[in-house]
């Protein structure tokens, strides 16, 4: 595996990241909604394994007070292999000096951001634009 890291956008087909997050599995992630979204994001972090796209994450920054990870995906092919680890150690590195970083996590994927310094938040709530999937896929508790 020789993984080539970019933080640049530019070289990045949309198209073939809504797919990368479709098999990873995070959901179907419109190509113009991903180009939006990674566009007003602060840090962003792609990684290419001969030209693949296998690994992407992003993150909303202020500069000083809070910093949120967002949309960490690894191709199955490579999850496993530390890339993940690596993925998230880079937008970590880039998030340095906020007094927070939040991220929340697929169900079932929490194991993983645990062992890389995440704790549980015992106040954390949110609202999603469609409420009875969240509850269904196990974002939300029942109130």
């Amino acid at each position: 595996m020789s993984i080539v890291w970019t933080d640049d956008p530019a070289g990045i087909s949309w198209d073939e990241l809504s797919a990368l997050y479709r098999v990873a599995p995070l959901g179907n992630k419109a190509p113009a909604d991903l180009a939006l979204v990674f566009g007003n994001s602060m840090f962003l972090s792609f990684a290419h394994d001969e030209g693949r796209l296998v690994g992407a994450g992003r993150a909303l920054a202020d500069g000083r007070d809070c910093a949120h990870l967002c949309d960490v995906a690894v191709h199955p092919d490579y999850q496993g292999q530390g890339l993940g680890r690596e993925l998230v150690a880079r937008l970590l590195a880039r998030c340095r000096g906020h007094r927070k970083i939040i991220l929340y996590s697929v169900p079932g994927k929490e194991g993983f951001y645990e062992r890389l310094g995440f704790r549980r938040m015992t106040t954390a709530m949110a609202i999603f634009d469609d409420q009875a999937s969240a509850y269904q896929r196990g974002y939300l508790t029942a109130p």
